[in-house]
């Protein structure tokens, strides 16, 4: 048989092992092994390669410290906070309470970079309250889904880290230029949950409260002053991303240490004072201990091990691809569709349909190195065309048949996956409404950027 045969068999056999659920991980080495067989490359190569991806992955470093974050802040009580606040603050509208939950989203990803990780922390702290406010159980939990899509355009983002050290691309641009479209994307979901929630008369109103509003946003202080010192730190060169991922991390340790002792010697002190035990109860101890440490560190680096090595093999999957002519054949395709804007819209396509069958990593990894050079052919900034790219991908975390973020709200809610999907038709609406907004509008994505 001929290499174009073996190869074409490999990459069905590896298409129908993804079909029966074996990770994307195994699926990528299987057809990066098999084909390297095909085209006479040694086993030898595919392991140098790998090595090169992490000597020279510095900016990766941010990567597996942000994933840390996400787990310190969740287990420290701040993004619990940042959910009070934001009800506060939306609680008196209709609907507001889904609203809150989209816009907690919003404050969870500006520490945390992880889509999947805002999806499981918002979902389960927020969908029982959903459910007891009279909100619809599918409602409530593809709105968690949708609102974990920001968790990688607004920053930190893990993908951005991951963009930018593929394309050499300054990691500190991309985060800035998330900025605008990743809170674009939150008001767009909540303008499109308002209008559900009004048709279908759910939520309970609470007024709107100045004190209220004081109250919960000095309770949240610790998540601001996350989000603020990441900002800050980027913004102004102060820090690189990958140090201030470092001083994140250190700030959400100390402050998930504080919170333990502080709620746990007010727990302890309401239990013996206060007569109305439901008072009493209502106070719960958060944060961590020392001991608990290591477990949450654990859990992070259970989800760098995943993403690491994906990334390290996508790598040498480029490679392969280069050498089979597929980045020379999508890359006329695009290019002979003809100008900027046809050009521009071909790339949206096939990252909205890849999104659909693929994790925004693969996705990433694959089709960003060939579709970014063209859009700078026809004079789409690189910044520009990397928010474009990424708000793209975020999509498919609510797109069938993979929508990554539909199974983790499934997941966590108890909701059956295809009972979400038609509760997340209106925020695919919103979605895809501002991405062609950012796409036609640039200076969304590049006007807060410093003068280049």
């Amino acid at each position: 048989m001929t290499d174009g045969t073996w190869i074409t068999l490999i990459s069905l056999g590896v298409t129908f092992l993804f079909m029966l659920g074996v990770p994307v991980l195994l699926i990528i080495a299987y057809w990066v092994i098999g084909c390297s067989f095909v085209l006479g490359l040694t086993l030898d190569n595919m392991g140098a390669e790998l090595l090169n991806v992490f000597n020279k992955g510095f900016a990766l470093l941010a990567m597996p410290l942000f994933i840390l974050t996400g787990d310190l802040i969740n287990q420290s009580g701040i993004a619990r906070r940042l959910s009070d606040f934001a009800y506060a603050c939306l609680g008196w509208l209709r609907g507001g309470l889904a609203m809150a939950s989209l816009g907690a989203c919003g404050l969870f990803a500006a520490i945390s970079g992880s889509n999947s990780a805002t999806t499981a922390t918002i979902g389960s702290m927020l969908h029982p309250e959903m459910v007891k406010g009279g909100y619809d159980e599918r409602f409530s939990a593809a709105t968690a889904a949708a609102g974990g899509t920001v968790g990688i355009i607004i920053p930190p983002s893990i993908i951005f880290i991951v963009y930018g050290f593929l394309l050499n691309l300054p990691i500190s641009d991309l985060f800035v230029a998330g900025i605008l479209p990743g809170t674009l994307m939150v008001v767009g979901m909540q303008f499109a949950c308002w209008i559900i929630c009004r048709m279908n008369g759910w939520g309970y109103l609470i007024p709107l409260q100045l004190n209220r509003v004081l109250k919960t946003a000095f309770g949240a202080w610790l998540g601001f002053f996350a989000i603020g010192l990441v900002l800050w730190g980027i913004y102004t060169g102060k820090f690189s991303p990958t140090e201030a991922a470092g001083v994140t991390v250190g700030f959400c340790v100390i402050a998930g240490l504080l919170s333990w002792v502080v709620s746990r010697a007010l727990k302890m002190r309401s239990d013996k004072t206060w007569k109305e035990k439901s008072y009493a109860e209502m106070l719960v101890v958060e944060g961590f201990t020392i001991p608990q440490l290591p477990g949450i560190v654990m859990r992070s680096a259970q989800i760098t091990g995943i993403l690491a090595p994906l990334i390290a093999i996508s790598v040498v999957m480029q490679q392969i691809l280069s050498l089979l002519g597929a980045q020379q054949v999508i890359g006329d395709f695009v290019t002979s569709m003809g100008g900027y804007y046809a050009v521009l819209f071909t790339a949206m396509m096939i990252v909205f349909f890849s999104g659909m069958v693929l994790e925004s990593l693969p996705v990433t990894i694959i089709l960003a190195p060939i579709l970014a050079p063209i859009a700078a052919d026809v004079g789409v900034d690189p910044v520009h065309f990397s928010v474009i790219f990424l708000v793209g991908a975020s999509i498919g975390f609510i797109t069938p048949p993979y929508g990554l973020n539909l199974y983790v709200a499934s997941g966590v809610t108890g909701v059956p996956y295809f009972r979400l999907l038609k509760y997340t038709v209106p925020y695919l609406v919103a979605l895809i409404s501002v991405w062609i907004l950012v796409s036609l509008v640039p200076d969304l994505a590049l006007i807060l950027l410093p003068a280049r």
